[in-house]
């Protein structure tokens, strides 16, 4: 039905005729002449209808906003002073011969326009009049690049694209599985997959050796900016490797995206263990561009006469860091009050401080409702943190993950508040993650997955689960994890192992996933792999402030989908189908029916 886009059109095509199909984005009159904006995909063209035109000119005057039209005319450069060089259509201009009206509109919910200014509900209600407007379509075309730069350099690269099923068991992944409930076989559920990670696992197994998928994923949790019930992962797994050929790959990847999509070359990927990555920063995350640190200043804490800083100082699980800000000394009480409430959200009890006014002066030239408290310290402090005039200190003082966790956050905040960022793009691989954590009972869990492997030996394992490092490895960007993954088990005495310290028994893991444990004794390959964040890598790459930017059809931040009432009810047959019955409180009487 169109010969061209209106985005593709320019002075190349002066004296050529056109026909595009679009929406009318604007429409003017002025004094008799009609001037239509008509818009699709790839951009806006002018379109000039004269009255001599009777049949066009008619059309054209019905014309409203979001009509969408079929046009054929000539084009030709636009006059001398209306020229738009800000415009890729902007130099040019076509004469109507023909307008047809394909359909009307009603009145939209919102003027594209107006599309910053909408609020984030009215437009994912009307999610496709919101992507309409030309930075969603720039955002989804992006995302589309990056799909195909991914796949052809996988493909290069000798990985086949498997699919694996969407319909499985639940399996322990660390999330809370969306259930499925099964026709054919009442009372039992099908689970829609946190990943792909035991199919790709058992590729491997099958001698596949080389493998990727862009899978879509179903996790239910709470969600935030970076984080939907679906989401969609470049999921990577290869046999006979070790982290560095991953990381390599891996890396490669995303280096050649960047430079194909965004034209940046990236810096070079350091390397950085958890345990450093948790010491300087308090993220095992780091936001590199930010150019502050924590500190550790727990031995001299130890005797100070104020328990909120000895007390953690004192205990083998607590940590007392300070986070200097040079320049920070100009924050204002309201400022740091704020700041306070902040870590206040990741658990602290408090913000403790101290600004360095006149430091030649000692005591006497610091700032702060705790410095009484530090005479026999100060001096050792100030030089430890190397403050200078102008600078403010932040103090965390509690249990190491809550310092971490707050202080950590604090920083990043800072960073962004003062724009204290020193470049674009800051890579990193984060690498010697623990094998395990301890949740709130003192019981052991996977920090990954129950299928990482282990750095060391079965027996050493068991004799000091705690310790032990994992051969695990996280790409972050920019203080956002793009990915992880790991070497993986595939010796049935490790895993064994595994699952014996996670308190996993035997008839347990059959239940949950014993075909993978049968694969296992069938000659498993080494094998290992990553898993991108494609929503998040889209994200990052567009600059947007949320994946639910990048992503065409998103849920709500309650996981729900404005546009379409999702969930909804089902009717009574769909449920007895199911062998499911449902049980409501009466609101009369408040009893169940």
């Amino acid at each position: 039905m169109r010969s061209h886009y209106c985005g593709q059109l320019n002075e190349t095509w002066v004296d050529q005729t056109v026909t595009v199909c679009g929406w009318v984005h604007r429409r003017r009159d002025h004094g008799g002449v009609i001037f239509l904006d008509m818009r699709d995909r790839d951009g806006i063209a002018q379109f000039v209808v004269d009255p001599d035109t009777a049949d066009a000119f008619a059309n054209a005057d019905r014309s409203r906003s979001e009509y969408v039209l079929r046009l054929t005319g000539l084009v030709r450069l636009r006059p001398e002073g209306t020229q738009n060089p800000d415009m890729p259509t902007g130099m040019i201009e076509v004469l109507a011969k023909d307008v047809e009206i394909l359909n009307t509109a009603a009145t939209p919910p919102f003027q594209l326009d107006e599309h910053g200014k909408v609020g984030e509900e009215v437009r994912l209600k009307h999610r496709y009049i919101d992507l309409r407007h030309p930075d969603m379509i720039d955002k989804l075309r992006l995302r589309s690049r990056i799909s195909h730069s991914v796949r052809a350099f996988l493909e290069k690269e000798g990985f086949l694209d498997i699919e694996t099923p969407v319909l499985t068991r639940a399996t322990p992944e660390g999330a809370r599985d969306y259930l499925v409930p099964s026709r054919t076989h009442p009372g039992e559920f099908f689970a829609l997959p946190q990943s792909p990670q035991l199919f790709k696992q058992l590729l491997m197994v099958s001698g596949l050796d080389r493998y990727y998928q862009i899978a879509k994923c179903f996790r239910d949790e709470d969600l935030r900016a970076d984080r939907q019930p679906e989401f969609t992962q470049i999921d990577i797994e290869a046999s006979f490797v070790e982290e560095g050929d991953i990381m390599g790959i891996t890396e490669s990847m995303i280096r050649q995206l960047f430079a194909e999509v965004l034209d940046v070359s990236l810096p070079e990927f350091p390397r950085m263990t958890w345990h450093e990555a948790m010491r300087r920063f308090g993220s095992d995350k780091p936001d590199l561009r930010i150019p502050l640190e924590l500190t550790d200043v727990d031995d001299l804490m130890k005797d100070v006469n104020f328990k909120v800083f000895s007390g953690p100082a004192n205990d083998d699980d607590g940590r007392v860091a300070a986070l200097k800000v040079p320049g920070g000394a100009s924050l204002s009480r309201k400022a740091i009050d704020e700041y306070t409430r902040f870590v206040g959200i990741y658990g602290a009890k408090g913000l403790a401080w101290i600004k360095v006014n006149e430091r030649a002066k000692g005591i006497d030239g610091l700032q702060s409702p705790i410095v009484k408290f530090m005479d026999t310290i100060i001096e050792d402090l100030l030089d430890r943190l190397d403050a200078k005039d102008g600078d403010i200190i932040f103090f965390g003082a509690d249990k190491a993950s809550v310092v971490n966790e707050a202080i950590g956050a604090l920083r990043v905040r800072l960073g962004g508040d003062l724009d204290l960022y020193t470049q674009n793009w800051a890579p990193l691989w984060v690498v010697d993650f623990p094998m395990f954590e301890t949740d709130g009972n003192g019981r052991l869990s996977p920090l990954h997955h129950p299928f990482t492997a282990p750095a060391c030996t079965p027996d050493e394992l068991k004799a000091d689960p705690a310790r032990a490092l994992s051969r695990a490895y996280d790409m972050v960007l920019n203080g956002t994890e793009l990915g992880g993954g790991s070497i993986r088990i595939h010796d049935q005495q490790m895993q064994r192992t595994v699952l014996d310290i996670l308190g996993i028994g035997e008839e347990e893991a059959q239940e949950k996933f014993g075909f993978l444990l049968d694969a296992l004794q069938y000659g498993a390959p080494p094998h290992g792999g990553l898993a991108f964040g494609l929503d998040r890598l889209v994200m990052l790459m567009t600059g947007a402030s949320t994946i639910r930017e990048v992503i065409a059809f998103p849920k709500t931040q309650s996981a729900a989908c404005l546009m379409t009432d999702a969930p909804g009810a089902v009717t009574s047959e769909q449920l007895k189908d199911l062998n499911i019955r449902l049980r409501h409180k009466a609101k009369a009487d408040n009893t169940a029916e």
